[in-house]
């Protein structure tokens, strides 16, 4: 009775998330809620612009009169309409009002291109607009006669102060790009004057202000040419600009978590002469803490080095508040400089969690995280970890949560130090942040009854550095593995009896591995954002070749299956890549479209080529951050279809242990939006997606027919899921609800593996189903999939 409940629940809830999802993509008509003089944005061109001008100029189209994001206005119309019984004020922040024409903001819109235009340099540009009305919908035209562009003839300057002079002309190269025979531009005259700006306060120049810099243009000249002049003035009723150096003592006071200072003494020294601490949270190193702080006595000041202090201290993610203020002394033209800071609470626990359920199978993951932020006073990182999950198989007995099909119990710590921890001579100080050595060790248990059983134990050390604000390498040289996987004996005896040997040499084995990894991330902290950019992360894993060297010159015995063996263990030998590229686009505001190719490859060779890779080292697709129409490791390799499986009881057994492959390929296709700034407290977001992907193997195999990988055949075996989904942003973090629904499905041939087409009519469905139980059985076909999750999926 209970899952009978449950099931009718949930077959409601997937089919009004089906017609809520057709709703938003076929779009509704926002035109007959109008009056009779109102009319809906439609489209908005600009013509005669450059396409070097062209995107920046749309910019400035008013946004009340750009054509509405569709699946926002369907939303809105959908919750919104006279005969909508529920409206209220909460539901009118859903989605996006109708843009409306409106003639007053064509004119702003006009004006303001017309003034962008000049400012690039085209003095005579004139923009017009004509507008187009029909069935209450408007189109709007922006046409630009841009006229020449004015270029630089003369850059001339006039500087007062002799000092200050001979500083421009020092650094005048690289101070601006504005150069004879450049085109006129106000924001490389507005970089210009910046970089003069930050020269100063970078030298010295402490009480420096921008409006001494001028910069005047003269373009009453022929031939469309701009003389130009800078002019840097003295403060007034000075004859020169003052000077200032830091002075011999820098006091640093480090308040307690609560920001107070505390009742008692606070711990204190004096640091290379200069540096004054106080601590009254009495935890910190402060010798540690003295190598991110680069004020210098005798030096002069600089901002630069004021914002370097900031983000190394920042980056050491034990500190909430800084705050740098100077103070000048009256007998000197020298700063004191005095530094307020507050830590971050030393410890702190985190937990997280998912829920999951499909198919007949229900099951949570549940994780703690502890961690110490400062464990010797140098701000050492300290996590604890500990993740339990387990999968219920519901089917057996018709009750929720009766039998456990599998679980996964994994914990871990990691010492992570704020600087590059090695037997060699390395610069202390390597690119543009705070490098870092992680130690790291790690248990995996998981355990499959009455089929298999795996055990890891996972050492490592890894080394993060980042070369500039947007690229981050990590080089972990060394990791070393025990694994510990055995298969059930009758299920072991029953695979070799039915001629599956192959999944018993992935899964029963015992191994070493000792390897290297690399990786690369570009743009990273831009995953935040609105912005226009690319992301990409590549990774390297290449194991077995130090212990293959080794093995040539001791001859290291050889196992029943051929291969070398150490301590008794075969040691595994492959090269594995993973690329993940995105594409990212806004569309204005908080909308966003993200385009995503997730390809790698697996190669074993040497002591591993004979045999199989292990069932970890190969890929998977589906998942939460995959093909999301798909639970985890249930699609794939290629064509392969599980009813080739001989028994019921095997298939069952091997469920998420045989569809896996050394080629992977996955892609993803998402549009952001913002449905409503507070609902209940959080952000809501909403987003609609295409996912395709799967895996395939390198050889084929009689065990999965279909599955093996062939250039001329691969496009047709990508799975193809869509669906729907909501964010609920909570400023901390942001929990995830996605609906995918199957629209191909590979392990079908032809035609039917467009499964879409039974989706919406329930008598279909249904025998489509009854034949897939027939041949599948105990695997249930589910067209929609659920996914629970904290954080984006990518």
């Amino acid at each position: 009775m209970i899952l009978k409940a449950y099931n009718n629940s949930v077959g409601i809830f997937l089919r009004a998330s089906i017609l809520f999802l057709t709703v938003i993509m076929s779009g509704c008509s926002a035109t007959k809620y109008l009056n009779e003089d109102q009319a809906l944005v439609k489209d908005v061109k600009l013509k005669g612009i450059d396409n070097e001008f062209a995107e920046a100029s749309y910019l400035y189209v008013q946004q009340d009169i750009r054509p509405n994001s569709r699946v926002n206005l369907a939303l809105y119309n959908l919750l919104n309409t006279h005969k909508n019984k529920y409206r209220s004020d909460r539901i009118k922040n859903i989605g996006e009002a109708p843009h409306l024409l409106d003639s007053s903001l064509v004119d702003i819109s006009n004006r303001e291109i017309q003034k962008y235009l000049v400012y690039k340099g085209f003095f005579n540009a004139k923009v017009t607009s004509d507008i187009q009305v029909k069935n209450k919908k408007a189109r709007i035209t922006f046409t630009a006669v841009q006229g020449p562009s004015f270029h630089v003839r003369n850059v001339t300057y006039s500087i007062l102060d002799t000092a200050v002079r001979n500083l421009y002309i020092q650094n005048r190269e690289s101070l601006t790009k504005i150069s004879a025979g450049s085109r006129y531009d106000v924001d490389s005259i507005m970089n210009g004057i910046n970089s003069v700006y930050n020269l100063m306060k970078s030298n010295g120049y402490y009480e420096f202000l921008k409006p001494y810099i001028h910069l005047d243009a003269d373009s009453t000249l022929s031939s469309n040419q701009v003389d130009m002049k800078l002019h840097i003035y003295n403060p007034p009723g000075k004859s020169a600009h003052p000077r200032y150096f830091i002075n011999n003592k820098t006091e640093i006071n480090i308040t307690n978590s609560n920001l107070r200072h505390g009742r008692t003494l606070p711990d204190s020294a004096m640091v290379d002469s200069q540096y004054f601490f106080r601590d009254y949270s009495h935890r910190f190193d402060f010798n540690a803490l003295s190598h991110y702080i680069f004020f210098k006595y005798g030096k002069p000041y600089s901002v630069q080095e004021e914002n370097l202090t900031y983000d190394r201290l920042y980056e050491l993610n034990v500190f909430r508040n800084i705050k740098i203020s100077y103070e000048k002394d009256p007998d000197s033209s020298s700063l004191n400089v005095r530094m307020e800071i507050t830590p971050l609470k030393r410890n702190s626990n985190r937990i997280e969690g998912e829920y999951t359920f499909n198919s007949g199978r229900n099951g949570f993951n549940i994780g703690d995280t502890y961690t110490n932020r400062n464990l010797f006073g140098g701000a050492e990182r300290l996590d604890i970890k500990f993740r339990y999950g387990i999968l219920f198989d519901s089917r057996q007995n018709q009750k929720l949560f009766s039998d456990i099909f599998n679980r996964d119990i994994q914990i871990g710590a990691t010492l992570t130090i704020p600087r590059i921890v090695s037997p060699l001579n390395i610069p202390e100080k390597i690119g543009a942040g705070v490098p870092h050595t992680t130690f790291s060790s790690s248990m995996q248990i998981f355990d499959q009854p009455s089929a298999f059983r795996n055990r890891i134990f996972i050492n490592s050390i890894t080394y993060d550095w980042v070369q500039s604000k947007n690229k981050l390498h990590s080089l972990t040289p060394f990791n070393l593995e025990y694994r510990d996987g055995r298969l059930a004996k009758a299920f072991k005896d029953s695979l070799d009896s039915t001629g599956n040997r192959l999944y018993v040499l992935t899964n029963d084995r015992q191994f070493l591995n000792l390897g290297t990894q690399y990786n690369f991330t570009l743009n990273a902290p831009k995953l935040s954002t609105y912005t226009n950019f690319t992301y990409f992360r590549g990774f390297i894993d290449i194991a077995g070749n130090s212990l293959g060297l080794l093995s040539n010159v001791f001859k290291f015995h050889r196992d029943e299956n051929g291969s070398r063996t150490i301590l008794g263990l075969p040691y595994l030998q492959y090269a594995k890549t993973e690329i993940d590229l995105r594409l990212y686009r806004s569309f204005g505001g908080e909308r966003q479209f993200v385009a995503r190719i997730n390809p790698g490859i697996a190669l074993p060779y040497g002591n591993t080529q004979s045999l199989e890779l292990p069932f970890e080292r190969n890929f998977y697709a589906g998942g939460s951050s995959g093909v999301r129409a798909w639970q985890a490791r249930t699609i794939g390799p290629g064509n392969y279809n599980r009813s080739s499986i001989s028994n019921e009881e095997t298939r069952k057994n091997l469920t998420y242990l045989d569809q896996y492959g050394e080629i992977k390929i996955e892609g993803n296709l998402e549009y952001r939006f913002k449905l409503m700034n507070n609902f209940f407290g959080s952000k809501l977001k909403g987003a609609t997606f295409t996912d395709f992907g799967n895996v395939w193997r390198l050889n084929e195999s009689t065990l999965v027919p279909g599955g093996q990988f062939k250039f001329d055949k691969f496009l047709n075996q990508l799975a193809i899921g869509a669906g729907a989904g909501l964010r609920f942003d909570l400023q901390y973090f942001v929990f995830r609800f996605d609906v995918g629904a199957k629209i191909k499905d590979p392990q079908f041939t032809g035609s039917d593996n467009w499964v879409i087409k039974h989706l919406f009519s329930s008598s279909e469905r249904k025998d489509f189903k009854d034949q897939y139980d027939l041949t599948n059985s105990p695997d249930t076909y589910r067209f929609l999939q659920y996914n629970f999750g904290i954080g984006m999926p990518f």
